[in-house]
């Protein structure tokens, strides 16, 4: 089983397995090439309580051919005329702007993070500085560029849309000889997916399979699949959002609004206060419920003092807390009675 660390930093947020859960705000390019778009989208994040925000980095004649045809997706939410290279080309933000970036997010708090699509775009996020890196579903079967992204130590955020488990295994085989310091995340690459193509027991599979630590990319439609996702183990959630899903660019559909966002970080929260302990034991209120609606052992008639408690001498019922239990009855039948017990007294030994 290939093993990753299972702890380690993400910027100033310590994940392991018994950390909160990490909330990434995905703006990807839902700013639509405009800083002061981004910027806002920052703020919306921030007002929402999630912990890092993430932005996408490439140069498009670095990602594709310019004849390449949009995605289906791509196609239903943007025009349909053009290339999937002219789109992109639109949606670049420059170096500068990711130092910008960085450091607004950091002012208010938030994690930066961004996925490189290409390897000019990875050695300029290097140079500005950033904690990690998220890989997107479309680089995981490119070993050479995940290879490069592992020897630069940041820890990776690796998604795994569209790929099966020999080629996730593949993946992992070439970063886990050079950096251990992974989280892996089931994904479904299509924006918005239908319910049955989440997939959310791949978790477990993935639990089974590799020993890291494992999260959700999240492309299900409104608060979707990673609340779910987060009672299986997923210790990473991923969601886009946007600032109005009326916008013109391929995402803006499949995203949460400020206020989705906002309700998408309680939800989460609130699954975590479910999911609770793993320690089964009463909780604090029930200590006292249980006093109140536990049963205790009581003399069904009378029993002489010394005479051999049978078990026809017991029943159960509630004494306020007062008694024998009777998941211990055993230790009282065949014992002398210490006194004379009528009907419905408390069984004392």
């Amino acid at each position: 089983m290939l093993t990753f660390d299972r702890q380690f930093m993400l910027g100033s947020f310590q994940l392991s397995s018994n950390s909160p859960t990490f909330i990434i705000a995905e703006a990807g390019v839902n700013h639509g090439g405009d800083l002061n778009v981004a910027k806002q989208l920052i703020d919306i994040a921030a007002d929402a309580g999630v912990d890092a925000v993430k932005f996408q980095a490439f140069r498009t004649e670095n990602l594709i051919l310019s004849n390449v045809e949009k995605a289906p997706y791509q196609k239903n939410t943007t025009a349909a005329s053009e290339s999937q290279f002219e789109m992109l080309k639109k949606l670049e933000l420059k170096k500068d702007a990711y130092s910008e970036l960085k450091a607004y997010c950091e002012s208010k708090d938030l994690i930066f993070l961004i996925t490189p699509f290409d390897e000019q775009s990875l050695m300029e996020l290097e140079e500005v500085g950033v904690d990690a890196y998220k890989i997107a579903s479309t680089d995981t079967t490119n070993l050479l560029f995940l290879r490069k992204v592992a020897q630069t130590g940041k820890p990776i955020i690796l998604s795994t849309g569209m790929c099966d488990l020999n080629e996730v295994t593949l993946a992992l085989e070439e970063i886990n000889p050079i950096n251990k310091k992974l989280v892996l995340l089931q994904c479904t690459a299509n924006y918005p997916i239908a319910d049955h193509e989440a997939n959310l027991n791949v978790i477990q599979t993935f639990k089974e399979t590799f020993d890291a630590i494992i999260g959700y990319s999240d492309h299900s439609v409104g608060l979707g699949a990673a609340l779910f996702a987060i009672p299986m183990g997923a210790k990473v959630v991923e969601k886009h959002f946007t600032i109005n899903k009326e916008l013109d660019g391929p995402d803006h559909l499949a995203s949460l609004d400020p206020e989705e966002l906002k309700e998408f970080v309680v939800k989460v929260r609130q699954v975590e206060r479910y999911l609770g302990s793993f320690e089964k034991k009463p909780t604090a209120s029930e200590v006292h419920t249980k006093k109140s609606l536990q049963k205790a052992l009581v003399a069904a008639e009378t029993i002489q003092e010394g005479e051999i408690i049978q078990e026809s001498h017991l029943l159960a019922k509630r004494t306020g807390g007062v008694g024998i239990s009777p998941i211990h009855y055993s230790k009282v039948v065949g014992t002398p009675a210490i006194k004379t017990f009528i009907k419905d007294d408390i069984i004392h030994v």
